[in-house]
């Protein structure tokens, strides 16, 4: 969906987890590095995105948020509750999390996504959790067309 807002005239900041399980096989080696260092490298880059980002006049969708790094660092390095506020104070984003809860129909594993299924949806309610504990409302965005997921964000945003 993000090529699809991308080809409206969005800028749109890709996965960061993607890239670097992308480096790391490139480079001959595991797709990602132990927990904490993977953590710590996505939240990095998902920072130094936002960073980029913030000059940036009209609307920029993110795949990934400075607050889903946060949440996986927090799950390998619990932080601090001064911590975790500092960073939501910092990196601000819509309050509307706009959520995208896994679908089989169209879920392709592929050689930076090799999490199953099953993972996935594993996963799926923890972050949720961890969106609602940092303040956030979640908004699933209904199966369907991109090009009909795109229309409903951008309604949902009250955007062009």
């Amino acid at each position: 969906m993000l090529a699809d807002l991308r080809s409206r005239g969005y800028a749109v900041a890709p996965d960061s987890a993607r890239a670097i399980i992308a480096e790391r096989r490139r480079g001959g080696q595991s797709p990602r590095p132990p927990p904490l260092e993977f953590a710590a490298e996505i939240l990095r880059r998902d920072v130094e995105a936002y960073d980029s980002h913030a000059q940036h006049a009209g609307t920029v969708f993110y795949d990934r948020s400075v607050v889903d790094a946060l949440g996986m660092l927090n799950q390998v390095a619990p932080l601090s509750g001064e911590e975790l506020e500092a960073y939501l104070a910092k990196y601000v984003y819509h309050r509307k999390a706009l959520v995208f809860p896994p679908w089989r129909d169209i879920y392709v594993n592929d050689a930076e996504r090799d999490q199953s299924f099953a993972e996935a949806e594993a996963v799926h309610p923890k972050i949720m959790s961890w969106y609602r504990a940092c303040g956030y409302e979640l908004v699933e965005v209904p199966r369907g067309p991109v090009e009909q997921r795109s229309e409903f964000v951008l309604r949902m945003l009250t955007l062009p």
